[in-house]
């Protein structure tokens, strides 16, 4: 029989970023009661794997077993062209202990400086992985979104590297975009949108 997710179950948004956890939430559309790993005060994985996609199941299979409830985790970041596709992976971890995406960006802008700034090409990659608990199975899927860096970061929505990355064909960064205009384009939202293809009743 095929995995779906009922409208209404409880699930879990394998994060403790208070940001991505709304993003997730309004995604979800209101389908679902949705509580964060922070809340419920569950422990961070290492992230020890070398994708997304990965990265993704890896979280969604701990708060899921930890907390008993089908959970969502999502690995995502931006990739540079120019940088070798770094930060990639490591995109969270460039911002520091304190997560502080301003010395994020200002790292990505440096290495930038370096190379000349000839090519400003970047992507966001987003990977979404669901887990039942209790060893239950695992459906994951991968989206991206592909646009151009700016520098100063401009714009104070979203969060993480959004104010520096303009999609393609647009003039606003993610930064400067309402959410819900950001929300209907974003790498999380082409990943979302084969989420429910695949699991949503």
């Amino acid at each position: 029989m095929a995995l779906t997710l009922a409208r209404g179950a409880r699930i879990v948004a394998a994060t403790h970023n208070p940001g991505k956890a709304k993003e997730l939430a309004a995604l979800l559309e209101g389908r679902f009661q949705v509580v964060s790993a922070g809340e419920l005060n569950l422990p961070e994985p290492d992230e020890t794997e070398t994708t997304f996609v990965g990265n993704a199941v890896l979280k969604a299979r701990a708060a899921a077993d930890r907390s008993g409830l089908i959970a969502l985790a999502d690995d995502s970041g931006m990739s540079v062209t120019a940088l070798g596709g770094s930060p990639g992976i490591y995109s969270a971890r460039w911002a520091g202990p304190g997560k502080d995406f301003a010395v994020a960006m200002d790292r990505v802008r440096e290495r930038l400086e370096e190379t000349g700034f000839e090519d400003l090409h970047a992507w966001f990659s987003c990977a979404l992985a669901v887990a039942w608990p209790n060893g239950g199975p695992v459906v994951a899927v991968e989206g991206r979104v592909d646009g151009t860096l700016t520098f100063p970061p401009r714009g104070t929505r979203g969060f993480g590297y959004d104010p520096i990355f303009i999609p393609e064909g647009g003039t606003q960064t993610f930064g400067e975009m309402e959410p819900a205009a950001k929300d209907a384009i974003s790498h999380r939202a082409r990943a979302f949108a084969q989420l429910k293809a695949a699991l949503f009743d």
